[in-house]
């Protein structure tokens, strides 16, 4: 990966394995502990810390530490910026659609108004 990775690279990245989209899944629902997120993915503690700290590293996820205990917390504001990027997409080729839908449309009308004239 780069020194420098595009964030929405990192957020993509993040979202793309399951076992860090089941953390989101469950910080969607309240604020959890470490130790309690890694009960219900059947992984060991250093593969959960290594899943949050690329959730942290994307913006999706903050933990702060009191005591022995690390609390993590979703920052829904990254997932809005990937909703917004996939929202665009969707705006850009859903227009490009419409305009080739009136394009064939047209097409199909000239068509029907020569009828079978040749």
């Amino acid at each position: 990966m780069l020194n420098n990775p595009d964030p929405l690279d990192q957020l993509f990245h993040a979202l793309a394995d399951a076992n860090r989209r089941a953390i989101i899944d469950r910080l969607a629902r309240e604020e959890v502990s470490v130790s309690a997120l890694r009960g219900p993915l059947g992984i060991s503690m250093p593969a959960t810390l290594q899943h949050i700290g690329v959730l942290e590293a994307a913006g999706l996820v903050t933990t702060r530490k009191k005591g022995r205990v690390r609390t993590c917390t979703l920052d829904r504001t990254a997932l809005s910026r990937a909703e917004k990027w996939i929202n665009e997409r969707r705006e850009f080729w859903s227009d490009r659609l419409d305009a080739l839908g009136h394009h064939l449309e047209g097409s199909m009308n000239d068509f029907n108004e020569r009828g079978d004239k040749t």
